[in-house]
């Protein structure tokens, strides 16, 4: 690594950046000194079109899904960039149902998203990150992946495997200093919650300590001070007041 690279500001990568906790996210980085490859799929970062924002903004087109769109976006980064820095593996989607009435496609689909996204993010920095000596995936996980939730299967199941994954790759990674955590940052005011019942966002005030739910920015600010933490690798960090139970 060069000189010139050393005294660069770092940069992260921030997956399904056009949601609610994504521009949090993006906000919360440019905040903390990085450059910040906002990558969107079908929604573009910002609204009117990708390439908007200050020197330290780039917006990439990104679908989890698909290694090619991924290698082509890291490459995008890397050559503009020098490299990631960090990784937040944040998109997501729902497709709630109970397993009954849930389609294959729907299962496929959600798992695709939140597990097979990952691995093909994670796949395409990785290499980077250990040939400038280290770097750190930050992977977006769910209380639902440790506990369960009616009609939410393959949520349920893709952040079960998030949790596992963000072990596994921690000790895989971490003897070239790349650093491995998962956030699970609870029940938020964004649009994958924003058409649940009053009743049910009662029961997720009830369930927390402190009788109330998150905020988008005080999750998305913490994920950049993980991001900066050097010791700190293969934990599952929750976000809200629900004490948290393991398996």
């Amino acid at each position: 690594m060069s000189a010139a690279e050393k005294n660069a500001p770092p940069v992260a990568l921030i997956t399904g950046a056009a949601g609610g906790l994504g521009r949090a996210l993006v906000a919360a980085f440019l905040e903390a000194g990085y450059r910040v490859a906002a990558g969107w799929h079908e929604r573009p970062f910002p609204d009117d079109g990708p390439g908007n924002g200050g020197e330290n903004l780039r917006a990439v087109r990104l679908d989890v899904t698909d290694p090619v769109s991924v290698a082509r976006a890291v490459a995008e980064v890397e050559a503009a960039w020098d490299g990631v820095t960090a990784l937040v593996n944040n998109a997501g989607i729902l497709r709630d149902a109970p397993l009954w009435r849930m389609s294959v496609a729907d299962w496929d689909a959600v798992l695709a998203v939140h597990l097979r996204g990952i691995f093909h993010c994670v796949r395409a920095v990785a290499p980077g990150m250990q040939r400038r000596g280290g770097g750190h995936i930050i992977n977006v996980g769910s209380h639902v992946g440790l506990q369960g939730a009616r009609g939410q299967a393959n949520y349920a199941a893709a952040k079960a495997g998030v949790a596992g994954l963000t072990q596994s790759l921690a000790r895989e990674w971490g003897a070239a200093d790349i650093r491995v955590n998962a956030v699970l940052p609870g029940v938020l005011p964004t649009a994958l919650t924003a058409g649940r019942s009053a009743a049910q966002q009662a029961a997720w005030r009830r369930a927390n300590a402190l009788g109330r739910t998150g905020e988008v920015a005080e999750v998305a600010r913490f994920v950049a001070f993980l991001a900066g933490l050097r010791h700190v690798s293969g934990q599952v960090f929750a976000l809200d007041s629900r004490p948290l139970r393991p398996w």
